[in-house]
């Protein structure tokens, strides 16, 4: 008494396994979905009785499987691609337990639809990856989009069965709009249709270009993980998470972590779709102080970065002036070696101490009346005093000077926030500011790193100057 579980593989002649073909040559009955048996016919034995019933009806040939088990028959039971996999093999053993049979069952692994397809895609594969089914039949539509959003949030390559159907058509658009909210547009996506077969069609696209309407139940979805990538008409996911190019060999080990984190925090964004000038500090904000909440904070003029750079580039800044020597110390000096820029912060200056007495000022006030003097076009970073914001604000309303550029991260309670808006009121000046009462010297100095780096911005490699 047994009954062989098998998967036929996908429906082509060359991926039905040696296994496979003995089991059904040594079995008296054959019970399976009616389309099966024309890729299996030529090794069934005229004497076998065969068993095929239509679409849907599992449990009815699984029942049937353990009738002529039962009686002394070798059966064997068929299923598409591999019998494990959304195929007859759990119902088997799920009804042996039922009815405490002492039929042996013998599982007979077989090449699946999402093997066959990746195959025809190239190897997108290489890495960890789910499959999903769309099929709402036997399991609730809340259970699935769960399954997609974890999938799609943990950077899983994800295999898609049972896509669509004449009756369940929107839950593929779904499933395209809850992966962009966490993957890139340009993710690529792959997808077989009749894999195996005379049929077949094979193409690669991207999450944005995805068109649900090109895909039927025939066909098998590939979406890639971040790293998978299209290379001649190959669609490729790295066995290592990272690809390591001679460049990521030659990077000394800061910089080497700097660039790993940096990709880790671009995985984790809620928003894919940031363009690169605002991108870049972005993530060197985040590295810094691992809040994620900096994706809400952070505040830029239209391409600030890209513009305030330009002028680092063309030597028009020479000077970097600071609010507080804590934010001078944060600034990379081989940056600042390599480009000719020097900081200065008069906090500590006797002149700002003596201002500030005879003013009744703070003392990071009287240095910006020093600054706006002496460096009237340097770029001014803030990571501490908002007094000095104000003041460099009032400063540029009388036209006593003009930065080149103003990154606004002063951090606590008072003033902080008023400071903040006054200079976004500066409509002709490049900024970037951290909104709300966050900051601090670390992150002022990280924006500025972030600028004098921004040439390095589009190949994601942070640390040149570490």
């Amino acid at each position: 008494m047994r009954i062989y579980v098998a998967g036929i593989g996908p429906g082509s002649a060359e991926d039905i396994t040696p296994a496979l073909q003995q089991a059904v040559a040594d079995s008296n009955v054959v019970v399976g979905y009616k389309y099966y048996f024309q890729f299996i016919e030529k090794f069934i034995s005229d004497d076998t009785v065969c068993i095929d019933t239509g679409m849907k009806k599992e449990r009815q040939r699984a029942e049937m499987a353990f009738e002529y088990a039962e009686k002394g028959n070798t059966v064997c039971v068929v299923s598409s691609g591999d019998a494990g996999i959304y195929g007859m093999a759990p119902l088997i053993y799920e009804m042996k337990h039922e009815k405490e049979s002492k039929v042996e069952i013998v599982s007979i692994p077989g090449i699946s639809a999402f093997q066959k397809a990746a195959s025809l895609l190239g190897a997108p594969m290489g890495h960890d990856f789910c499959v999903i089914s769309m099929s709402d039949l036997m399991t609730p539509w809340h259970v699935i989009e769960k399954r997609i959003v974890a999938a799609a949030e943990a950077d899983f390559i994800t295999a898609v069965y049972n896509p669509k159907s004449n009756g369940r058509y929107w839950q593929l658009y779904r499933l395209k709009e809850l992966f962009l909210k966490y993957r890139s547009e340009d993710n690529i996506v792959g997808y077989v249709r009749q894999a195996g077969r005379e049929e077949q069609s094979v193409k690669i696209t991207t999450l944005k270009d995805f068109n649900p309407e090109d895909i039927d139940m025939f066909t098998v979805v590939i979406i890639g993980n971040s790293q998978s990538y299209n290379w001649n008409g190959s669609f490729i996911t790295p066995r290592g998470y990272y690809r390591k190019d001679k460049e990521d060999e030659d990077c000394k080990v800061g910089q080497s972590i700097m660039i790993k984190s940096f990709r880790t925090i671009r995985n984790e964004l809620k928003n894919r779709d940031i363009p690169t000038w605002k991108l870049w500090p972005l993530l060197h904000a985040i590295h810094t102080t691992a809040d994620f909440d900096m994706e809400n904070l952070l505040w830029m003029d239209n391409e600030a970065t890209a513009k305030i750079y330009d002028k680092v580039k063309s030597r028009e800044i020479k000077v970097i002036v600071t609010d507080v020597s804590m934010v001078a110390s944060g600034i990379r000096k081989g940056a600042l070696e390599r480009l000719g820029i020097e900081t200065v912060c008069y906090i500590n200056d006797p002149r700002a101490i003596e201002m500030a007495k005879e003013k009744n000022i703070t003392r990071a006030q009287a240095g910006m009346r020093l600054a706006s003097q002496e460096h009237p076009n340097a770029l001014y970073a803030f990571g501490n005093a908002p007094t000095a914001l104000l003041e460099l604000c009032s400063l540029v309303r009388k036209q006593i000077c003009r930065p080149a550029g103003i990154v606004g991260a002063p951090v606590g309670f008072v003033h902080v926030e008023e400071s903040k808006h006054a200079a976004k009121a500066l409509t002709d000046i490049p900024k970037i500011i951290i909104d709300g009462r966050k900051g601090g010297s670390n992150l002022a100095a990280t924006l500025i790193n972030s600028i004098l780096t921004f040439d390095d911005a589009e190949q994601l490699r942070p640390g040149r100057d570490v």
